[in-house]
């Protein structure tokens, strides 16, 4: 969210944003930064349609490339393994399929089965939020749940992380496992540490989302909110 801030105040625009959508493409939507979004979902959780997005697709200001959850996933795997597509089954038989006509089928050399091929999710750039980072770029993610981090940044052409706190390499592995280390620093151009740089959305385990301030932020505009928020 320290980011997309970033970009707010920025004269970036035009943009395809892809994402497991939730205020980051709600508020660059009601900035008019986007043009089109690629997401399985833009939602608060909590507060399932994310309003702004909602408005902004309402008003028909921005396109949508609606996939199903794994077909975005293996979107991102195709990127990141550079590949123009990957098959799966997910979307077989939904309306995946209607709403995005130019999605295709291949079959199986080896069973004949029919399978979407999903096209790659390649970026020119991609933001993610960590725990911990060392100077160079090594990020560390200590939550519960991993997310997909490290796809995004393998898919992508420059990757930028923001941290909670930068840390010492050495520091790295006493804050977690080595396996909490998602991101190398050979996939990124850029670190920056920005306490409470997901707020606010949350941070496990540094912070929860706060609800109340995610309420608020459901029910303003856009720009008062931000400006609240400094």
């Amino acid at each position: 969210m320290a980011l997309i801030g970033g970009i707010l105040r920025s004269p970036l625009k035009d943009l395809t944003v892809i994402s497991y959508g939730g205020p980051d493409v709600g508020l660059l939507c009601a900035a008019g930064k986007v043009r089109r979004v690629v997401a399985p979902f833009v939602t608060l959780d909590t507060i399932p349609l994310e309003p702004h997005f909602r408005r902004a697709r309402q008003e028909g200001l921005v396109e949508l490339t609606e996939y199903d959850e794994g077909m975005f996933m293996f979107g991102l795997l195709a990127a990141a393994h550079r590949l123009p597509f990957l098959p799966t089954r997910a979307g077989l038989g939904s309306d995946v399929m209607r709403i995005n006509p130019g999605l295709r089928t291949v079959r199986s050399p080896y069973t004949d089965e029919e399978l979407v091929a999903v096209p790659a999710l390649a970026m020119d750039v991609a933001l993610v939020h960590l725990n911990r980072a060392d100077a160079r770029g090594n990020a560390q993610y200590l939550g519960p749940d991993p997310y997909f981090d490290d796809l995004y940044a393998k898919a992508a052409a420059r990757t930028y992380v923001s941290c909670e706190r930068i840390v010492d390499t050495a520091e790295l592995l006493k804050e977690g496992p080595l396996q909490s280390l998602l991101i190398s620093r050979s996939m990124v151009t850029g670190v920056v540490e920005a306490p409470g740089g997901a707020w606010f959305t949350g941070c496990e385990p540094d912070y929860g989302r706060d609800e109340a301030l995610q309420r608020r932020y459901a029910t303003v505009p856009w720009q008062e909110f931000v400006d609240e928020q400094g």
